[in-house]
């Protein structure tokens, strides 16, 4: 027994901290540096929100969607319960399972379709000039190129308006795939782009804004005016939505289209403004549109210097500095925060009269589902609201090659059952706003070079560089 004890070593004068480092030092390098990628793997997959594994356990079956709708709602029983891909389930690509990475995929990639447009230039009340790019069949080319004798006056076929998003035109890949999609269906499309946008200069001191409404009101009383017997169908997407949906509150019944959609819409600008400045990637998604509208005043310097604080424009870090020297401004609000409670599509949504679908993410990094109108759209049976966990902002790609952008599909569902429904309504005639002199100009719109539109209405082209 005395020997076994003699056998122990003494205890040592190290410290607890020192015999860690000892056992610590025994651990292989290549060992820390698994665990280091580890812990990175781990932060980056919550980062970006990735959802990879929720969808392997699931089995790749995705998430069904969830709809809001009034109980006593005959746009939900006539014609949603008869969409099947608003009933069924969303699975993003694999590759693409982040609203992060989808949402950065559609902006500079998008896997779009080949979509030809030609295009028309409509002059508004106050000399704004707005490019009306509609899409044409490479077989129809020739034909859509003479003028809008392509289009009979008395067509009875479907047209759908599309309003882009903040700084967005008819060459973004998102519009491209809903205008393909749309024309492939056979209706004819029109993409109505913001003033200052698609390639046309500005030609007033009016400038667009997320609560200026008389623009699209005058684009789509001009197009039921010009085709009476044409069903209407307007889709709004992003600040489209929200300008879309703004408008069709505001007049109620007294709209020549048949139904609407809108997709990923701000609702609420007060809420997505603070959402912005919540989190690192909100912080960063901020600063990218912030550049996207500094672009888009640099190229109207010459406007927008003279009616703006151009020296605040220029030096604009955030969405809200930019609004706060600018579309306030344009807007005549006295505050920003009273431009964004005016521009609001959220405090609109119980006007709405005709049948309106809203699509929106929860995942959404930019339009923060927090600012979703839930009881708003529940107490209008006009509205009916489609939510999916994943989806992002505006892409909703589905399928191994991203070539599917789901929400595309389910509102295409949506105004073939709407089409032939009895919920179609009498249209109130309108009158017609003035047009500009210009013919179609057929282009290819991605390659198309800025277009510099005069007082007499002549237009030449220019560099799209400031």
């Amino acid at each position: 027994m005395m020997d076994y004890f003699n056998s122990i070593e003494p205890p040592t004068n190290e410290s607890p901290y020192e015999l860690l480092l000892r056992a610590a030092l025994l651990i292989p390098l290549s060992h820390y540096l698994l665990g280091l990628c580890l812990i990175f793997i781990v932060f980056l997959y919550n980062f970006l929100e990735i959802h990879f594994l929720q969808d392997f356990f699931t089995g790749f079956k995705g998430q069904p969607v969830t709809l809001t709708f009034n109980s006593s709602s005959k746009l939900y029983h006539d014609v949603v319960s008869k969409c099947r891909v608003l009933h069924g389930r969303y699975l993003s690509t694999p590759w693409l399972c982040s609203p992060h990475l989808q949402t950065v995929f559609v902006h500079y990639f998008g896997n779009p379709p080949v979509v030809n447009y030609t295009r028309q230039l409509f002059t508004t009340s106050d000399g704004g000039t707005i490019a009306l790019d509609w899409v044409i069949n490479a077989e129809d080319k020739q034909t859509a190129i003479q003028g809008n004798d392509a289009m009979q006056h008395n067509d009875r076929c479907p047209i759908i308006i599309i309003v882009p998003g903040l700084t967005s035109a008819s060459d973004s890949a998102y519009v491209k795939h809903l205008a393909f999609k749309m024309a492939e269906r056979g209706c004819n499309v029109a993409v109505s782009n913001h003033r200052g946008l698609g390639g046309v200069s500005v030609t007033s001191d009016r400038f667009y804004t997320a609560a200026w409404t008389d623009d699209i009101r005058s684009v789509i009383e001009h197009i039921h005016c010009q085709y009476p017997e044409a069903p209407l169908f307007a889709v709004g997407t992003s600040v489209g939505a929200n300008i879309l949906v703004k408008y069709l509150g505001e007049d109620g019944h007294n709209v020549p289209i048949i139904g609407a959609a809108a997709i990923c819409s701000p609702w609420d600008s007060l809420i997505c403004d603070r959402f912005f400045r919540r989190r690192l990637l909100q912080r960063c998604y901020n600063k990218v549109l912030t550049s996207g509208l500094k672009d888009y005043a640099n190229l109207h310097k010459d406007v927008l210097s003279r009616i703006s604080n151009w020296e605040g424009v220029q030096e604009a870090r955030s969405c809200r500095d930019f609004d706060d020297v600018a579309t306030r401004v344009l807007a005549n609000c006295e505050t920003v925060d009273t431009y964004y409670r005016q521009c609001s599509s959220a405090n609109y949504v119980g006007g709405v009269m005709v049948p309106l679908l809203c699509i929106s993410s929860l995942d959404d990094p930019i339009c923060t589902s927090e600012a979703i109108p839930w009881d708003e759209c529940r107490l209008n049976k006009n509205v009916v609201l489609a939510t999916t966990q994943h989806g992002g902002h505006l892409p909703f790609f589905e399928g191994l090659t991203a070539k599917s952008v789901w929400w595309v599909r389910a509102v295409d569902e949506f105004f073939t059952a709407l089409k032939s429904s009895p919920l179609s309504h009498q249209r109130k005639e309108v009158q017609m706003p003035v047009l500009s002199s210009a013919n179609p100009q057929e282009t290819s719109i991605d390659k198309a070079a800025f277009l510099n539109v005069t007082k007499d209405g002549n237009s030449c082209c220019s560099s799209r560089t400031p």
